[in-house]
């Protein structure tokens, strides 16, 4: 998740309020000038005092927000953080032929093509028929599992993030996290409805 603060900055060409946005990979400043800070840009953050130091650009934030932002910008989770993924579950991938993801995923948690008592799924759906097949895989989440449906993004989508909520809703799944999950694929968390 992102973060997002009203800031007074200083800049070698003069000062500027304005917005702050750090949305991984990019630190964005959004004041009477637009600013971007991204790779290189970002190497040797820091917080000094109240200030978040960034090159030669300074932004007031206090000092506990200061180094929370150095903190989350120098050490940024890994994709498997923000899909919940720990060592130890029971983790499925279905029909998501990503070899770079599931080599990833070896790494933290052996993924298993039963689709039995899983703590996660993995699911790749990019068409109505595959839509359709979220209700057939809702039993093989253990209690308390959760379903990553994964389709593609931007202009390659074939389906839209609201059909996507809708096909999951259908069979009494609620949507509660979305996940950048590839430059080319977006990711959303779906879990049974509580009560």
């Amino acid at each position: 998740m992102g973060k997002e603060a009203q800031v007074s900055a200083r800049f070698p060409d003069g000062d500027e309020d304005g917005k702050l946005l750090w949305e991984q990979p990019k630190l964005i400043f959004r004041g009477v000038s637009r600013r971007i800070f991204e790779g290189e840009g970002l190497r040797g953050v820091r917080a000094d005092g109240g200030d978040l130091v960034v090159g030669e650009a300074r932004f007031e934030l206090g000092e506990v927000p200061a180094a929370r932002w150095a903190e989350a910008i120098n050490n940024p989770p890994s994709r498997l953080d923000k899909l919940g993924v720990k060592p130890g579950q029971r983790v499925g991938v279905h029909n998501l032929a990503d070899h770079e993801f599931i080599d990833e995923l070896s790494t933290r948690a052996a993924p298993t093509s039963e689709l039995a008592d899983l703590d996660i799924l993995f699911y790749g759906a990019d068409d109505a028929d595959e839509l359709a097949a979220i209700g057939g895989l809702i039993p093989a989440l253990a209690e308390g599992g959760a379903l990553w449906v994964v389709s593609r993004k931007g202009k390659a989508a074939t389906v839209k993030d609201v059909e996507v909520m809708a096909a999951a809703r259908a069979h009494g799944l609620v949507d509660n996290k979305v996940c950048g999950f590839s430059d080319a694929h977006t990711a959303l968390r779906f879990t049974r409805r509580r009560g």
